[in-house]
């Protein structure tokens, strides 16, 4: 759904009006309303040792990425949102990262880590894949949720968001050098998970606030794909392709091996 509404915002794009500002306030409103789809109690009955394999395969994925895009000579905007959204939770990971600045890099991040999201989302479970695994590799929530198996989408579900639960934290240290430390949307996200782990609120309202979460992220990527300029994605695409693969490989890998190890 997602990258649907990203190619149809790219195919009319130069036809409408500038559409950033109100794509910026739609992916932040996802962000916030993403934190009602994670509680505390969730994230305690994974026990220590998958909280452990979560912050490694983050981190590493996070800063190899990085790493892996200086090397390959990628814009330095560009490679800290395609970081986040591969180590983390895909599009809203990147909207989360972002600002202003970095409008012209936002709508190819976010056509890679669904592109690539896709790729894990079919092979993993034809390799077999543990839930846990799933849960730690692909990158977007809805992704995981498909390529789980039925048995298994509940504890996929909550590895998944121990990932996102480092969101805030990454996001902070990200804009400690570009902007607020942390900006009032990812206070929202923490309200909401606060809300969520006191659980107050009944399962028609977050069954709402989900379908409401993918609501708001597909018609933001429509907005972002009216800015894309087939040129500049031109000038960077072989690498930027080459870099989402290697960052893909790094987060199946490091999942694989430190669920290994714990």
């Amino acid at each position: 759904m997602l990258i649907a509404a990203l190619v149809l915002g790219v195919l009319v794009g130069g036809r409408l009006p500038d559409l950033a500002p109100l794509t910026r306030k739609l992916l932040r409103a996802g962000v916030v309303l993403l934190g009602l789809q994670l509680s505390l109690p969730q994230l305690v009955g994974l026990g220590p040792g998958v909280l452990v394999a979560a912050v490694v395969t983050v981190g590493v994925t996070f800063f190899g990425t990085l790493w892996l895009g200086g090397r390959l000579g990628l814009p330095r905007a560009l490679v800290v949102l395609v970081a986040s959204g591969f180590s983390i939770c895909g599009a809203s990971a990147i909207a989360a990262v972002s600002t202003e600045r970095d409008e012209e890099h936002v709508a190819t991040a976010v056509a890679l880590v669904t592109l690539f999201g896709t790729v894990t989302m079919v092979v993993l479970p034809l390799l077999g894949a543990s839930p846990e695994w799933i849960g730690l590799s692909v990158h977007e929530v809805a992704q995981v949720a498909a390529a789980a198996p039925a048995s298994g989408v509940a504890t996929a579900m909550a590895v998944k968001l121990s990932r996102v639960a480092l969101l805030a934290p990454v996001a902070a240290g990200v804009n400690r050098r570009r902007g607020p430390l942390v900006p009032l949307f990812l206070l929202g996200f923490l309200a909401m998970v606060a809300v969520r782990s006191v659980d107050v609120l009944p399962v028609g309202v977050l069954d709402v606030a989900k379908a409401a979460t993918t609501g708001l992220f597909a018609v933001a990527m429509f907005g972002l794909g009216t800015a894309v300029r087939p040129r500049g994605l031109l000038a960077t695409g072989p690498r930027a392709l080459l870099l989402g693969l290697l960052a893909t490989l790094l987060v199946c890998s490091v999942a694989y091996l430190s669920l290994r190890v714990v």
